[in-house]
């Protein structure tokens, strides 16, 4: 009998090809193609990064849900102000195992400026899922969310995972990475947003015209 851990794999690349809606990016490069016996996925416009300047962003719908290890609600929402990186990941991914260190990292490096990070795991085996977080003490939340059915919120490209979404102190998406992130990019985008002029206050916006 296969170990448990090819048992989840197999059970997960079977689903999506079956036609769930997000896909699996397994390789341990940057690019964002996986291509088995059944089924191939390439990001939108070949790109693997896709940023998004300030005049074309949107907020998020709400995305909330239970936290993986605690089972509180958890969202977007409990960082107000804050620029919020989410990280879209699984057990059985190679690259978020490649991944989880730097992230990790650079939340704590980040997270005195004004920076929150919030996993998202998809399509996992909870208890796997738990004990990825507690073999790398990972303490940062991350919401459970085993059908992808909160992904929705983002409206950006989620198809394959790791996803790596920035987003702005307004909570909208200013980079997306449709692939492993590295400890420096991923800093250094950060930085990049964190030093963009902060949105008027509601009082002094000039109302959109009719």
């Amino acid at each position: 009998m296969a170990p448990r851990f090819l048992r989840r794999l197999t059970a997960a690349t079977l689903a999506v090809a079956a036609g769930a809606t997000v896909l699996v990016g397994c390789s341990t490069g940057k690019d964002a193609v996986h291509q088995g016996d059944t089924w191939q996925f390439v990001s939108p416009g070949g790109q693997t990064v896709i940023h998004y300047a300030p005049a074309q962003r949107k907020p998020i719908a709400p995305l909330s849900g239970p936290e993986l290890v605690t089972d509180k609600p958890v969202g977007v929402g409990d960082f107000p102000g804050q620029a919020v990186v989410i990280n879209v990941w699984a057990s059985w991914c190679g690259p978020c195992r490649g991944e989880a260190d730097l992230l990790l990292r650079t939340y704590h490096q980040t997270r005195d400026q004004g920076v929150a990070f919030l996993g998202i795991n998809l399509r996992d085996d909870r208890a796997a899922a738990r004990d990825f977080v507690a073999d790398r003490n990972v303490d940062y939340p991350s919401i459970y969310d085993f059908t992808g059915a909160r992904l929705a919120a983002l409206t950006t490209p989620t198809s394959v995972v790791p996803t790596t979404v920035i987003l702005d102190r307004q909570h909208r998406p200013a980079v997306v990475y449709l692939r492993a992130v590295e400890a420096v990019e991923l800093k250094d985008e950060i930085g990049r947003v964190l030093a963009e002029p902060a949105a008027a206050p509601a009082a002094d916006r000039v109302p959109a015209a009719k």
